[in-house]
C-alpha cells in the first residue's frame, strides 16, 4: 500500500484543534500522518473536516485511533482515498512568487523579478525539499535572522537542523561569513538539494571556517554535529512534534546564553513547544507571527547549579521527506 493516501473525517473546530495540539500522540502513530483541517461551512465551528495524509496506506487500527479522537465522527464512515502519484512539494512550489524577508530576497529562475536595492538574493528552485522561502515558517526565520544581525548579534558556531533546501544556512552564512556552519537533514534528498543550491548561490561547502558542512542526520544524532557543539546559534524549522521530541537534544548542543530559532509550528502548538523548551532552561526572547505560523527566538539560560538532565537521544521519529502541515 505505497503512495499517497488521504483519510477524511467530519469534525468540529474544537476537535481539530485538540488533535493538532496533541503532537506526542500524533508522533506515536505509525505511519505518522500529516493533519490538515478546514471549515466546511463558513463561521460554523461544528462543520469542519479533518484530512489525514499518509505516505503509505494506513491500517484500520490507525484510522480507528484517529476516529476515536474525533467524537463527532464516531458513527461516520471515514473516506479513504489513494491519491495519484505526484511530487506534491514541487507542484506546490512551482507557482511561488519572489519573497522579500528582512534583507533577503528569494526567487526561482523563472520568477526573479527586480531584486530590491541592498537585498541579498538567493536562487532556490522548486525542488524535492521544503524551504524556498515562500512559506511563512521559512520567511519568518529569515526575518528573525535579519533582526538578530541588526541587534548586533554575532555567532561563530551555527547549526541548521532540518535544513531542507539549505536556505537558512545560506542566510546565516551571509550574515556571519566567518562562522563555522553545519547544516543537516533527516532526508538524504534534502542534503543533495542543499549542495546543489549552495553551488548555484556560490556558497562554499566544507568543514573549514566560513564554509557549510553538510550531513544526513536524524535530529542531532551525528558525529559531525556533536563534535562541533556547543553552538551559539541553532535553527530548527521542522514540525511541532519533532521539536518537542528533540527539546533535550537541541538543548544539549546549544551553549549557555546561546540562541535557538524554532519554526514549523502553528499558533495553536506554540505553548506546547515553549513548555518543552522552558523545561530545558530556555526563555523566550522574541516571537514573530506570520499568519498562523510563529517563529520563536529562544535563549538558553546560563546554568550555575547541577540538575539531573533530561535524557537526550538526539533522534526524532519524524520520517524522512515529511514536510509538515502546510
Amino acid at each position: 500500500m505505497s503512495g499517497n493516501w488521504k483519510v477524511r473525517f467530519p469534525c468540529t473546530r474544537a476537535e481539530a484543534e485538540a488533535i493538532h495540539d496533541d503532537d506526542e500522540w500524533l508522533a506515536s502513530l505509525d505511519p505518522m500522518p500529516t493533519i490538515v483541517a478546514d471549515e466546511v461551512e463558513a463561521f460554523n465551528d461544528d462543520k469542519w473536516q479533518l484530512d489525514a495524509y499518509f505516505s503509505v496506506g494506513p491500517s484500520k487500527a490507525v484510522i480507528r485511533a484517529i476516529q476515536i479522537r474525533v467524537p463527532s465522527a464516531a458513527k461516520a464512515k471515514p473516506l479513504v482515498e489513494k491519491l495519484p502519484d505526484a511530487d506534491w512539494v514541487v507542484m506546490s512550489q512551482q507557482a511561488l512568487k519572489p519573497v522579500h524577508a528582512g534583507r533577503f530576497y528569494v526567487h526561482t529562475g523563472s520568477n526573479k523579478g527586480k531584486i530590491p536595492k541592498g537585498a541579498t538574493p538567493f536562487l532556490i528552485e522548486a525542488s524535492r525539499a521544503f524551504g524556498t522561502g515562500g512559506h511563512e515558517t521559512t520567511s519568518g526565520c529569515l526575518a528573525m535572522l535579519d533582526d538578530m544581525k541588526r541587534a548586533g548579534k554575532r555567532f561563530d558556531l551555527v547549526a541548521d537542523i532540518g535544513t531542507g533546501t539549505g536556505l537558512l544556512a545560506f542566510a546565516a552564512h551571509s550574515l556571519w561569513p566567518k562562522a563555522y556552519l553545519t547544516a543537516s537533514d533527516i532526508d538524504p534528498v534534502s542534503v543533495e538539494v542543499t549542495l546543489g543550491n549552495a553551488n548555484a548561490n556560490k556558497v562554499p561547502c566544507g568543514v573549514s571556517q566560513g564554509q557549510i558542512a553538510l550531513c544526513v542526520a536524524q535530529g542531532t544524532a551525528h558525529p559531525l554535529i556533536a563534535s562541533r557543539a556547543p553552538y551559539d546559534l541553532v535553527t530548527a524549522n521542522i514540525l511541532a512534534g519533532p521539536l518537542i521530541e528533540l527539546a533535550p537534544s537541541l538543548a544539549e548542543i546549544v551553549d549557555d546564553d546561546g540562541s535557538l530559532i524554532l519554526a514549523g509550528l502553528l499558533n495553536t502548538q506554540a505553548e506546547a513547544v515553549l513548555r518543552a523548551y522552558r523545561r530545558q532552561g530556555f526563555r523566550l526572547q522574541k516571537r514573530v507571527d506570520r499568519g498562523d505560523w510563529p517563529c520563536l527566538w529562544l535563549v538558553k539560560r546560563r546554568s550555575y547549579s547541577w540538575k539531573r538532565p533530561t535524557r537526550a537521544t538526539g533522534r526524532t521519529s519524524q520520517p524522512p521527506g515529511d514536510f509538515g502541515t502546510w
